[in-house]
């Protein structure tokens, strides 16, 4: 097995990006924010286990235990994306665009969630992620969360689950969740700009 092998391997969540000029709609934010989570989690967690493994993904590509964690990482990663990219997004809406209708924040997430589990999601990302979401959803500031660190959660879960050895993550820290902090800025200013015309009031 190659890096093209191990790529198609960890990630037969969405592979195909929708482009957008305007985001008008809610099924437009449903996609963007499905798509873009995964995205965001295909890069950070490839480019990180890319750079680490080196010369020696050849023999850990033939350890079927580091195949299984990173299938594993790659579930958490990416429901822990999709519960900060809903939030981020829907409270840059209720904020900038005065859409006020954050029941539609929990519907989204679910729709998106269940769809993924029904594909084969990791049950135990499922249910961190529905515990994580639910006790937000109670307690979230609307008016200032896309501006206070939203994506703290999912930069946490790229740390916490990459099937990399504690003492070489300890050295990456900083790297890893800039790394992931930065991709998220892009999506952060790809939403902005693309809800510039957003009015479903």
């Amino acid at each position: 097995m190659n890096l093209k092998d191990l790529e198609k391997y960890i990630f037969p969540i969405k592979r195909i990006f929708s482009k957008y000029r305007q985001i008008k709609t809610m099924p437009q934010v449903k996609n963007f924010i499905q798509e873009q989570s995964s995205l965001v989690s295909q890069l950070t967690l490839y480019g990180y286990l890319k750079t680490r493994m080196g010369a020696k993904h050849v023999i850990m590509f033939e350890d079927k235990d580091f195949l299984n964690s990173i299938n594993i990482a790659k579930w958490h990663v990416y429901a822990s994306s999709l519960v900060d990219c809903t939030f981020f997004c829907f409270s840059y809406l209720y904020k900038e665009k005065n859409y006020t209708k954050k029941d539609e924040a929990y519907k989204i997430f679910y729709e998106i969630l269940n769809s993924e589990k029904a594909g084969g999601m990791n049950l135990q990302a499922y249910e961190n992620a529905t515990k994580e979401f639910n006790l937000r959803y109670q307690k979230v500031n609307w008016l200032t969360h896309y501006s206070s660190q939203p994506f703290v959660y999912s930069c946490n879960a790229l740390y916490e689950w990459s099937p990399i050895a504690d003492e070489l993550k300890k050295l990456d820290k900083e790297i890893v969740l800039n790394s992931m902090l930065l991709k998220w800025n892009n999506i952060e200013n790809d939403f902005k700009r693309l809800t510039s015309k957003f009015d479903l009031n």
